[in-house]
């Protein structure tokens, strides 16, 4: 299937319309993404009222500095990791007072890949505050938009199904 951002628009429609019926508020950290998921969550008028904040952490600096991810975990798994994406969610749910969060990093290309962790290779965590945290590795194909639209697109999907079910 296609993936388009009216998709991921449709997504974040629902995804808002939950958050606002369980009285819960959004809080992100992207990195490869960079702030297409808030963009796409404050596209919509009322977001105010679901959406608390976004951090964009780009270098590994950033994701230390505003997320408190620890060196150590940088170090041993980098920056595209399931330890990475899975501290900086403890990050965003240390630093605000969200409920529910979303972390993404991956390499979006069209360089920056390796034999490892090829173009395409997005690790996404999402979670509720106090309870466990959703991680996925994908291997998206496409070009850098299209990779990172389809990690935008996924990152809505793994926290609108934990909502529902939460």
């Amino acid at each position: 299937m296609d993936t388009t951002e009216q998709t991921a628009q449709d997504i974040a429609k629902k995804l808002g319309a939950w958050l606002i019926m369980k009285d819960m508020k959004l809080a992100t950290a992207e990195s490869c993404t960079g702030g297409w998921i808030a963009k796409v969550m404050t596209d919509r008028a009322g977001s105010s009222g679901w959406f608390e904040s976004s951090v964009v952490s780009y270098s590994n600096q950033a994701k230390k500095h505003f997320l408190k991810v620890p060196d150590g975990v940088l170090i041993d798994h980098g920056a595209v990791s399931e330890n990475t994406v899975i501290a900086m969610l403890q990050g965003i749910f240390m630093e605000t007072v969200a409920d529910a969060g979303i972390s993404v990093s991956g390499i979006a290309g069209p360089d920056g890949g390796s034999e490892e962790k090829p173009v395409g290779t997005v690790w996404i965590a999402a979670g509720l505050r106090d309870k466990m945290v959703h991680t996925r590795k994908f291997l998206f194909k496409g070009d850098r938009n299209q990779v990172r639209l389809q990690a935008v697109e996924a990152a809505l999907t793994m926290l609108l199904e934990l909502v529902e079910g939460g």
